[in-house]
């Protein structure tokens, strides 16, 4: 833990270093040119974005009221969302999700969760109106924003408008009738030449919502989030930004979870250096530092077992890394980037019951227990780097990257029976990834990109440490595994992305198209250990638990296509879909997790002042299951979504939508089943019905 410290504390003291040394150069007495930070992975330029990668904006025209950030993955093709109820969202990518997919804020930024239950993955420690745009690489094929399995999402946060100096801010508020839901925003800037400032504050009240058979599902919650974003320029070439934010969510109930969160406070802080047009050969540094640290207490004081067992369980994370980068051009085609990153998480907590009843009996006197559930431990992981983009001509890039992680894991205070079924000690793993890929621009209407890329992710903390815990759909209980091999994805693509002109009211076709194919080594699942016998509840069924293990052949493909047609100057029409199959050789059935055929439809309208859409979504039967996992045929559902927006003045907006028009019930194959709830089965639980909501803002 010292050696990543002592990485984490060099970044900083670099970045410091050169940043004392750019103050020798000659002040510049003309109009500064305010630099940008490297918040962003996708910058817009074909030479040197990164391969085969999609960008989601316009959040404010396209999306109405999102409960929550993962809500915003709901409309990007391919991806899915898995849910627990109305809060607890993770996203999912081709059948990719949790650990799978390197989620950060901002180009580097994490938050790691600290249930292990994911009620808090990081997706809930930001609220989504601070998100200008979601970037995401569809695979392994970049080695420069840590260890990347299945692909990666980048969340940038809002920026200062440094066209505008001065004192400028927005207010919102939106209200969704599905619910009784409200939320309010506030946002202020103030930005100078040398110095900017950026502050937030909202507040989110959910009420249960209604599926459309008219059942209330559990889903409620409350959440207040605040943040603080201060730049200072110290040249037109030089910047220093700090980022802090929290995030307090408070009486969240999860329908598909055994417990409910009493409270998840989060604090987030992250730290961005930036020095450009260095020298010759060494152009731009860039630096970053953050910490975050959440707070989570669960119980079940509102749950049928409350009678029997009373449980609170109180945990915490810590998540702790920095990251250098170094770009250098030592040839004129060759653009190079090189640097080290760190991180560093750290869970703790325990569970405490009070057993009431025992074996079907009241106990005269009822006895408490004491339950480890992270049982103190952590994982470092410092990453060293290189890529390179080489044109071989004007209109071909190639790139080369490669990557080496030295992880290392320890459990500090295992609980009895855990020590007993392992050879506990400190363990380090030396993981090697990489990725080669070519974009050829045939001409500024066509574009082909292909890609190979090896993704290697070593064991989340749940699958090494986690002991006799519900972490699963089913209601097996879970043992981690400290020895687990790390997951390898072999990943191969290939993309193309085009637009033609069209004649005689029609102004444009667009499409794009990408195919993919990866095969696992030692892929992580769960899976039934006869030989152990449940903890907790032992005379319950499942008898047996699960234990992670590796698999040995495992693979998926799967395509996303979209096309587009723009016609009559305003209007357009586009399909767009995305399908995934995957196989697990060893269990001769899916891979968990895998979304069926969805297919969209949207006929919309584009102007200045007024757009809106009309949305058509066909999501298939996914009976290409993974019984293993607990997962059960869905059927397949069609939706209607209609959104409206308007402009009526230059400083105000609204929005309207209809969500599910024909209040159709449905669950979607990623939603986990009722859990320990009064009223309902174990089933899958259901989506909203018919939803209106309302969205204002006011921008000054």
């Amino acid at each position: 833990m010292k050696t990543f410290y002592s990485v984490l504390l060099c970044t900083l003291i670099t970045a410091v270093s050169y940043g004392q040394k750019s103050k020798e150069t000659q002040k510049d007495t003309t109009t500064q040119k305010t630099i940008a930070l490297n918040e962003v992975i996708v910058k817009g330029n074909i030479k040197t974005d990164p391969v085969l990668t999609v960008v989601a904006n316009k959040y404010d025209e396209k999306i109405v009221q999102p409960k929550n950030v993962a809500d915003l993955f709901n409309n990007i093709n391919g991806f899915s969302v898995i849910k627990r109820g109305n809060y607890a969202i993770d996203p999912s990518f081709r059948a990719a999700q949790y650990e799978q997919l390197n989620i950060q804020y901002d180009g580097g930024t994490k938050a790691m969760h600290a249930c292990p239950n994911r009620m808090d993955p990081i997706t809930t420690h930001i609220i989504p109106e601070e998100i200008s745009k979601i970037e995401i690489i569809k695979g392994p094929y970049t080695v420069r924003y840590g260890a990347t399995f299945g692909g990666i999402v980048n969340l940038v946060t809002q920026k200062p408008d440094y066209e505008d100096y001065g004192l400028h801010g927005k207010v919102s508020a939106g209200y969704e009738s599905n619910g009784n839901a409200l939320v309010n925003l506030a946002q202020i800037q103030y930005i100078e030449e040398k110095y900017d400032i950026v502050a937030n504050a909202g507040y989110r009240d959910f009420g249960n919502y209604k599926d459309g058979d008219g059942i209330e599902i559990p889903s409620s919650f409350r959440s207040t989030d605040y943040g603080i974003k201060i730049g200072y320029n110290f040249s037109s070439d030089q910047r220093l930004q700090a980022h802090w934010r929290q995030s307090f969510g408070r009486d969240v109930l999860h329908a598909a979870l055994p417990m409910d969160t009493e409270y998840d406070n989060s604090s987030i802080l992250a730290l961005d250096y930036t020095l450009d047009n260095i020298g010759k050969t060494l152009k731009s540094l860039t630096a970053k530092a953050y910490y975050s640290y959440v707070d989570h207490l669960m119980t079940n004081n509102n749950r049928p077992s409350f009678r029997m067992m009373e449980a609170a369980s109180a945990v915490d994370a810590t998540t702790l890394g920095g990251k250098l980068e170094l770009n250098w051009r030592p040839l004129e085609k060759l653009n190079l980037f090189t640097g080290v990153d760190a991180m560093h998480i750290a869970r703790d907590g325990g569970r405490t019951r009070l057993v009431k009843v025992m074996n079907g009996n009241p106990l005269p006197m009822p006895m408490t227990f004491n339950d480890k559930v992270w049982q103190d431990s952590y994982i470092n992981d410092i990453g060293v780097f290189t890529e390179a983009k080489y044109n071989l001509n004007p209109k071909t890039i190639f790139t080369a990257g490669i990557r080496y992680d030295n992880v290392v894991s320890d459990i500090q205070d295992p609980e009895d029976d855990f020590a007993a079924l392992y050879d506990l000690k400190k363990r380090t793993e030396h993981n090697v990834s990489g990725t080669l890929s070519i974009k050829k621009i045939v001409s500024d209407k066509f574009t082909l990109e292909a890609a190979y890329g090896r993704g290697v992710r070593s064991a989340n903390m749940i699958e090494r440490f986690i002991n006799h815990f519900n972490v699963g759909q089913d209601p097996f209980e879970y043992i981690g595994n400290p020895n687990l091999k790390a997951e390898v994805n072999n990943q191969f693509e290939i993309g193309l992305k085009g637009r033609e002109p069209l004649k005689n009211g029609f102004n444009s076709f667009k499409y794009e198209a990408s195919f993919y194919y990866s095969f696992f080594e030692n892929y992580i699942v769960g899976i039934v250990d006869e030989t152990l016998n449940r903890k907790f509840n032992p005379t319950a069924e499942p008898r047996h638990p699960k234990v992670f293990r590796n698999l040995d052949e495992a693979y998926k493909t799967g395509f996303e296509a979209m096309a587009q047609v723009d016609f009559l100057d305003y209007f357009y029409f586009k399909t767009e879909c995305a399908y995934v199959y995957a196989k697990n050789k060893d269990l001769a059935e899916s891979l968990p997790l895998t979304p069926p055929l969805t297919t969209r439809l949207f006929l919309g309208i584009e102007k200045d002042k007024f757009w809106g859409n009309i949305q058509y979504n066909l999501v298939s039967k996914q009976d290409n299951i993974s019984r293993s996992f607990g997962e059960t045929t869905t059927d397949g559902y069609q939706t209607l979504d209609v959104r409206l927006g308007i402009k009526p003045i230059k400083s105000i907006t609204l929005g309207v939508a209809l969500i599910n028009a024909f209040d159709e019930a449905y669950n979607n194959h990623l939603n986990f089943s009722f859990t320990n709830q009064a009223d309902f089965g174990r089933t899958p639980i259901t989506e909203p019905g018919r939803n209106l909501s309302a969205f204002l803002q006011y921008k000054f």
